[in-house]
């Protein structure tokens, strides 16, 4: 919960100064320049090494670079609600609020004339970074020593709080809070904007975890559940491609903050809404894939990794162009839940028949089908002529996916049916016609969850919508009993 540690007092008119603001980590529960970074690297992504090449003439040439070649929406920036009161309050009062930032200054003027609270704007240009030593040198140089006073958040502000007259600190680190205060004219420590561990949780999508459940299905289809060594694999699986999968989830999350943010609950999410920084999200990102990669190295046969390297490259490509790409996202989709099933079969060295694959291909592209469908069908329900944002598709496209995702769960039942029917299964199961039972258990469920999507109740991942689901419960425990009797 928010909370203000002091007091503001009201200034009288013969002791106006002006207020100046920081913009990154203070006014904004972001940092721009992470924000364009991450912008254009989503736009531009094999123009990356332009970069360096920036960053090799300087930090100004950098921030220049990144904000005449991004768009950002200022509209729907994380902007801290506590100082914007903060300066609503002192504005209303007749001081001058003046907006002071190292960010560019084509974003600070947007920014500005955005929400209308600031007389004046001083940020970097091409030719100068204004940060810490700099800034406070520009506003001694206006107003003079002890002659305004400053909100700030950050290390690069301690010299800038050392010259004002009062330092207001915003969301501080517990170092930065420390050595404020040891300069003793801190009036104000704001703590709007603190993280916790479940926006960690959100933010590594743990409840995503139990897709890889699938992992286990090789080792199902082969009849070897009781091994214990198997099992133990399976496990050890289990939790690195978790790791691998959360890192992918918070890398997509990074490149799609300006989406979500235009999204109902996706702008809830740590990253957009600012509960979490970019910074560290770029720093969980490795230390994940690290984790994932070298465990599994070391603990599971090396095929495992290749489908993990596999996977991540493929989801990579996913999140930076082809979820982008009508029809193609879907497929890719399909083959990233196939992927768990792959991995399995790697983890366990067992072998996977082509009924398994095709099974899966054909449900998984029908389950990819119901996860767009789900968002073209909120997407109608706010406007009728948009693009969905960030997708292939429109709103119109609705009739058609559902068709082809209907028809894609029923040939996965046709599959099925066909399993039963080949000659190795026969000779697998002591009581092979018993398995039939399975073919209508699989129909009415793939049609109920069309039916439930249609009707606006999906409002999840269908894979972990089918793990949570009583119903679903209940047909997957009757399947397992199926086979159990086939056997």
């Amino acid at each position: 919960m928010a909370r203000i540690q002091g007091r503001v007092q009201q200034t009288t008119p013969q002791t106006f100064l002006p207020l100046v603001v920081d913009l990154d980590g203070t006014l904004l529960q972001s940092d721009l320049l992470m924000e364009t970074a991450m912008t254009f690297v989503r736009s531009h992504p094999l123009q990356i090494y332009k970069l360096f090449g920036w960053l090799l003439k300087g930090k100004a040439a950098l921030k220049e670079g990144l904000a005449l070649n991004t768009q950002i929406d200022v509209t729907v920036l994380p902007y801290d609600p506590q100082v914007i009161e903060l300066i609503e309050t002192e504005r209303a009062a007749g001081r001058m609020i003046v907006l002071a930032t190292a960010s560019h200054d084509s974003l600070a003027k947007r920014i500005a004339e955005h929400l209308q609270l600031f007389d004046l704007v001083v940020a970097s240009n091409a030719d100068r970074n204004l940060s810490a030593h700099t800034k406070r040198d520009l506003l001694v140089g206006h107003y003079g020593q002890n002659g305004f006073d400053y909100l700030g958040n950050s290390m690069d502000d301690l010299p800038i709080w050392d010259a004002a007259r009062e330092a207001i600190v915003v969301n501080p680190l517990s170092g930065v809070e420390k050595k404020a205060k040891a300069q003793g004219n801190v009036k104000n420590v704001i703590h709007s904007n603190t993280s916790s561990l479940r926006d960690w949780r959100k933010a590594l999508r743990m409840h995503q975890w139990m897709k890889n459940a699938l992992i286990f299905v090789p080792l199902l289809a082969a009849h070897q559940f009781g091994r214990a060594d198997l099992l133990l694999n399976g496990v050890l699986a289990f939790l690195f491609f978790g790791l691998c999968a959360s890192s992918v989830y918070v890398l997509n999350d990074l490149l799609d903050l300006a989406d979500d943010r235009h999204h109902q609950s996706k702008r809830k999410r740590p990253f957009a809404s600012g509960k979490l920084s970019i910074k560290s999200g770029l720093i969980i990102v490795p230390v994940l894939l690290i984790g994932a990669f070298v465990g599994s190295g070391l603990l599971l046969p090396w095929q495992f990794s290749a489908v993990l390297a596999a996977y991540y490259g493929l989801t990579l490509a996913y999140s930076l162009s082809l979820k982008r790409q009508m029809v193609l996202d879907v497929i890719v989709l399909a083959m990233l839940y196939t992927a768990r099933i792959l991995a399995g079969a790697a983890a366990f060295s067992l072998p996977l028949t082509f009924w398994i694959l095709a099974f899966s291909m054909f449900m998984f592209l029908s389950l990819a089908l119901v996860k767009r469908y789900a968002e073209l069908r909120e997407a109608r329900a706010k406007d009728l002529m948009d693009k969905a944002r960030g997708r292939g598709y429109y709103p119109g496209d609705l009739d058609m996916i559902a068709a082809l995702g209907a028809s894609s769960g029923h040939l996965a039942v046709m599959v099925l049916a066909l399993y039963i029917h080949e000659g190795s299964t026969v000779a697998m199961y002591g009581h092979p016609h018993v398995i039939w039972l399975t073919c209508p258990l699989l129909l009415f469920w793939i049609t109920r969850v069309w039916m439930l999507t249609h009707r606006g109740l999906m409002n999840d991942d269908p894979v972990v919508f089918a793990i949570r689901d009583r119903m679903s419960q209940v047909i997957g425990a009757l399947f397992v009993l199926v086979f159990w009797i086939a056997a």
